[in-house]
C-alpha cells in the first residue's frame, strides 16, 4: 500500500522508515547533520513548495538500496494517523483471507 504524503507524491508505506515532526527533530544537532547530508547527497525530495512540517525517511528496496528523504508540508501527526490506517486496513485483509 502507498502512503500520501502531499501533492501527487506517495510511497510504499513497507519503504517508511520514520515519520518525523520537522521543528521538534531539528532541535537536535545529528539530526541537522543527517538532513544538510542528506541534501548534497542529492537524497532529499521537497514534496510541495511550502514550509515543510515533516520529514518522512524512505529505503527504498530494490537492487540498489536507496535513502531518501521527503520533506512534507503535512504534518507527522496526520502522516503517523495515515501510515496506521494502511496498516489497520492490511492486517484486516490479513485476517480475511483463508
Amino acid at each position: 500500500m502507498y502512503l500520501h504524503l502531499g501533492q501527487d507524491v506517495m510511497v510504499l508505506s513497507a519503504d517508511v522508515v520514520g515519520i518525523f515532526d520537522i521543528e521538534n527533530a531539528t532541535i537536535r544537532r545529528a539530526t541537522r547533520d543527517f538532513l544538510r547530508a542528506a541534501q548534497r547527497a542529492g537524497r532529499v525530495v521537497e514534496v510541495s513548495g511550502e514550509l515543510p512540517k515533516s520529514f518522512v525517511i524512505c529505503a527504498e528496496k530494490g537492487k540498489k538500496s536507496r535513502e531518501r528523504v521527503y520533506l512534507s508540508q503535512i504534518s507527522s501527526i496526520t502522516l503517523r494517523k495515515r501510515a496506521e490506517s494502511l496498516q489497520a486496513a492490511c492486517e484486516e485483509l490479513l485476517r480475511r483471507e483463508p
